[in-house]
């Protein structure tokens, strides 16, 4: 049997951002990871860092965000020193856009309520409507009846972030393993024996960050990751000179030229293919934003599922039966980077999550009656 101190399951996005966290406190973590063709969030999201309407009815999500998004600038820069690669973070806020006065209204509630929810802590935000959108974006379609502004969105090259997290872990001596899927977890008197296909680790702490399959980990340590199904897809048009003058949600040009379209969502399916029907879909509403949209061709499409908690909110968890065995889960992989690498690692090396991060607990599903 091998010998681990810590061991993190899964290493995409948010195992790796916990790894790479981990070792700048001076742990050195096993990561052990699935198989390419495993149902990876991590390379299928939108790349946003992401906090405009984050929280609703969830103010601690909302200041959650906020903060991570604030600690971005300062996440790229270290990762970057200790990989060698400039992740492409561009921070210089975004709109997300109406196609009717009923969808600008109900943006427009939804925001005033987080603020409300919030004390006035989230992030400020403008509310304009279809010729205010236009005097800022004459590029904007006469479809758009208006917008939500806020200066604090930005995104990354989600790709590249995802290599320079696993070459900062390489570049720190991290044990990396693929296609070490665990199929069971039994604890021990001085631990958790984690088991799989030709292989038995003895391992004192563990984090589980397994994405879609924590739900099925988690109750082997006295957890519970209640998650809801949410295929999502996106579009990928041709590379072409610097073009969209803003970012949304739904829209936004990559430092490499292609425009990535995106905001989709099935709920009862399990299929990984894309679908035509939803192709068109979102085609269509980027068009009416942006029309010049309309002279790019689409050359691929993908899709993937989020790693969606049953209320939308992440899950930060400490087993209360087995000690030393912790639970991360989110859909905001990118955004809150920069809160699991700089804040969520060093607790866990500590072996304590703050208070702080209560309220995030999955006891507010009565997960303890479920595990």
């Amino acid at each position: 049997m091998q010998d681990a101190e810590l061991t993190i399951i899964g290493g995409g996005l948010v195992g790796a951002s916990i790894a790479w966290g981990l070792s700048r406190s001076g742990v050195k973590p096993l990561v052990l990871d699935g198989s390419d063709l495993d149902l990876r969030a991590s390379r299928a999201n939108f790349g946003l860092v992401w906090v405009q309407g984050k929280g609703l009815h969830a103010p601690d999500y909302a200041l959650w965000s906020d903060s991570s998004a604030k600690m971005w600038p300062a996440m790229a820069a270290a990762l970057c020193d200790d990989s060698g690669i400039d992740v492409g973070l561009v921070q210089q806020g975004a709109f997300t856009f109406a196609l009717s006065h009923e969808e600008l209204e109900a943006m427009r509630a939804d925001m005033e309520c987080i603020a409300f929810e919030t004390a006035g802590r989230a992030a400020a935000f403008e509310m304009l409507n279809g010729c205010q959108t236009r005097e800022r974006l004459p590029q904007v379609g006469p479809d758009v009846a208006g917008s939500v502004y806020s200066r604090v969105d930005g995104h990354v090259n989600a790709l590249r972030l995802f290599h320079a997290l696993h070459a900062a872990l390489t570049r720190r001596g991290v044990s990396y393993r693929p296609n070490h899927r665990v199929d069971a977890i039994e604890p021990a008197s001085d631990g958790f024996i984690l088991t799989g296909n030709g292989f038995s680790i003895l391992s004192r702490k563990i984090v589980l960050a397994a994405g879609l399959d924590n739900e099925r980990l988690a109750p082997m340590v006295g957890l519970s990751c209640p998650l809801k199904r949410s295929k999502g897809q996106i579009l990928v048009t041709e590379k072409c000179k610097p073009f969209l003058p803003c970012l949304s949600p739904t829209i936004r040009q990559t430092d490499e030229g292609g425009i990535m379209i995106g905001d989709s969502e099935e709920t009862d399916t399990t299929s990984i293919a894309s679908s035509s029907d939803i192709s068109a879909v979102l085609a269509s509403r980027a068009i009416r934003v942006f029309p010049a949209l309309a002279d790019l061709s689409v050359v691929r499409s993908w899709t993937g599922f989020r790693v969606k908690t049953a209320d939308g909110v992440p899950i930060y968890d400490h087993s209360a039966r087995h000690h030393g065995a912790f639970l991360v889960a989110c859909h905001s992989g990118v955004t809150l980077a920069a809160n699991h690498a700089l804040v969520v690692a060093p607790q866990i090396a500590a072996s304590e999550l703050s208070d702080e991060l209560s309220s995030f607990s999955a006891r507010r599903f009565h997960a303890e009656e479920i595990a």
